[in-house]
């Protein structure tokens, strides 16, 4: 009942607010009325305002109560601190993100755009488009899977379809594509979200994504500068280093920044790790860096728009500052970005800028040059002709069933079977379930096939899509879930249930995830490795039954570097459930099988390949990209 309220109040809202102005987005473009309209507001903001538009904080898309403590001290914050934007997301607790709906998240945009003096321009991380923070929206896979399709214009409609669903709540900026070349396996942090390890097959989905986003007004943003994809740390948790020589970095990191640049992409973001080869200064992230920022991107590569930070509150930054964390805007703005993202300390951040500029530390000719950016941009998008979203129309834009159907196809297209010993696939169908108890036991069943689907946590969602989708094809199917507290003490019971299978399906959920610990011979750290407990168990399973077993890698295809006995390997480079649903049809034989790596899987198989299975359990033959 009060969903249904909520929904209801929402569509009133037009009339609730009569007379108001609805944007109306087209392609991201600065016209003259918009250049006019940012120099004649430049103008006129106090030196308090002019610093206030260069930070952006979060703010949760969720529903407030106009006047509820948490709504009023965030729109106290926007008034108080000038804020410029805000970035929208949702709440979350280690691998718990809790999604909330399209139209909560559009009363949140119109509400605080009405509350701040100037307009607020909105930005998200929309990897793998709303669905990262919304439901009802169309979900796509991890940018790796776009990258083991082989067709570049995939990602033109990824950036066209994010693009029309983000303005539709009231969202003008995507933190993405990501341009980094994830040409470390063990890199914890960027690896699926990676496009691949190829520069030039990044640079051309970057060029594509950013040329559709920007085409149906999304203003994009290429990260991580200069490249965090050879880096072996998670820069949430601590610093990392790349340590890449200068003529590495020109020839496999930087080359899809430059394709992004070329494509006329928005915002460059630069990342909070360490690049000896470019800054030796050991107190230098490329964040604070500014040959990294004002040398090699502004003026080597040529970069004229935004120049944005990774967020200010990540260890490997608050680490180097602590315990003067308002210090860090200064230096990253000194450097050359324009933008400072979710600070650490927002009234010591804000201050300390404050006082550069009152100082002359930093001069009001280098303050006005980064927020005419930003008013340009704003302007680029529309918000100077109008700031408010019609939530009356996000039923007809968010999550049309044709754009819903090309998210399943792209996830179809990425399958990727790595190994096929030719005994395991396809799975057979069994039939329709007849009535039975409920929670039937291992014993009840007849274990013909076994589901053991590995997660960080069983209490997450990974793994329902794909037991859902595998029981409608295996009704008795045997399902189990373990992570890393469970696995061990679940050993006795799987490995026999396993011996009695007829086959045995790993579906094994790794994928990055910012500040995760594991454990990982006895140390913990952030990794795209199994833990030592559900590495064990799926080692037990590969060593009594690896010709009957498929492993299905529902994230990092790396997975299997660790485990060379792996016999039937199938790749889907992504957790979300178009994958999930992919990946158990490649399985029974439903779609053909037609991915190639984008990556290469040491010791286990290069970029390119790919076994090409057709539809219906036909024969397979190896092929290369």
């Amino acid at each position: 009942m009060f969903r249904r309220s909520l929904v209801l109040i929402l569509l009133m809202s037009p009339f609730l607010h009569a007379g108001e102005r609805y944007i109306k987005h087209g392609p991201v473009h600065l016209d003259k009325d918009g250049r006019k309209w940012a120099e004649k507001t430049l103008k006129k903001l106090s030196l308090e305002e002019k610093v206030g538009q260069l930070f952006m904080i979060w703010s949760h898309a969720e529903f407030f109560n106009v006047a509820s403590p948490e709504f009023l001290q965030l729109r106290d914050t926007v008034r108080q601190y000038h804020i410029g934007g805000l970035g929208l997301t949702v709440r979350a607790e280690g691998p718990f993100i809790y999604r909330n709906q399209p139209l909560e998240a559009a009363l949140v945009t119109n509400e605080l755009q009405r509350d701040s003096k100037l307009p607020l321009i909105f930005a998200a991380d929309f990897e793998r488009g709303l669905s990262m923070r919304l439901y009802g929206t169309t979900v796509f896979p991890h940018a790796m899977a776009f990258g083991a399709t082989g067709y570049p214009e995939y990602a033109a409609v990824f950036g066209r379809i994010t693009a029309l669903e983000a303005r539709a709540i009231g969202v003008h900026w995507n933190f993405f594509p990501d341009a980094d070349v994830n040409s470390n396996p063990d890199n914890p942090i960027i690896n699926t979200r990676s496009f691949g390890e190829d520069p030039q097959q990044v640079g051309n989905l970057v060029s594509e994504y950013i040329l559709a986003a920007r085409a149906n007004g999304l203003m994009t943003t290429a990260k991580h500068f200069p490249g965090h994809g050879d880096t072996g740390t998670d820069s949430h948790i601590g610093v990392a280093q790349v340590n890449a020589g200068l003529a590495r970095l020109k020839a496999v990191d930087l080359p899809p920044f430059e394709k992004a640049i070329e494509s006329d992409v928005d915002a460059v973001m630069v990342a909070h790790v360490t690049v000896p080869a470019l800054d030796p200064d050991p107190r230098h992230v490329a964040t604070t860096s500014p040959a990294v920022v004002t040398g090699l991107l502004k003026q080597q590569l040529g970069f004229k728009g935004l120049v944005v930070t990774d967020a200010m509150d990540m260890a490997a930054l608050t680490r180097l500052y602590a315990p003067h964390v308002g210090r860090a805007a200064v230096d990253a703005f000194k450097a050359g970005d324009d933008v400072i993202i979710i600070p650490a300390d927002l009234d010591g951040s804000y201050n300390a800028l404050l006082a550069a500029v009152r100082s002359g530390e930093i001069s009001q000719e280098r303050l006005d040059e980064s927020v005419l950016k930003i008013l340009e941009a704003k302007a680029s998008v529309g918000l100077n002709k109008a700031r408010l979203v019609d939530i009356g129309q996000l039923p007809n834009i968010v999550g049309k069933p044709e754009n819903v159907a090309l998210g399943k196809q792209i996830a179809d297209a990425a399958i990727t079977l790595v190994r096929d010993n030719g005994r395991v696939l396809p799975l057979k169908t069994t039939g329709t379930k007849t009535a039975a108890v409920p929670y039937q036991t291992v014993r009840e069943t007849r274990n013909r096939v076994v589901l053991i689907i590995f997660s960080d946590d069983v209490r997450t969602e990974a793994g329902r899509a794909f037991e859902r989708e595998v029981r409608a094809r295996v009704p008795d199917v045997d399902v189990i879930y373990v992570d890393p507290r469970t696995a061990s003490a679940m050993t006795n019971q799987i490995m026999p249930a396993v011996a009695q299978a007829e086959k045995v399906v790993a579906a094994v959920y790794v994928i990055p995830l910012a500040g995760k610990k594991v454990n990982v011979g006895g140390t913990l750290k952030n990794t795209v490795q199994l833990s030592d407990a559900t590495g064990n168990l799926l080692q037990q399973i590969l060593n009594s039954a690896a010709d009957k077993t498929v492993v299905a890698a529902m994230g990092s295809p790396y997975l299997a570097a660790s485990f060379p006995q792996i016999q039937t390997y199938l790749c889907a480079f992504s957790s979300v459930s178009v994958s999930e649903i992919a990946a158990v049809k490649a399985l029974f034989g439903e779609i053909p099988i037609r991915g190639h790596l984008p990556v290469t899987i040491p010791n286990i198989a290069a970029r390119g390949a790919g076994l090409q299975k057709p539809a219906s359990g036909g024969s397979s033959a190896s092929t290369t990209q």
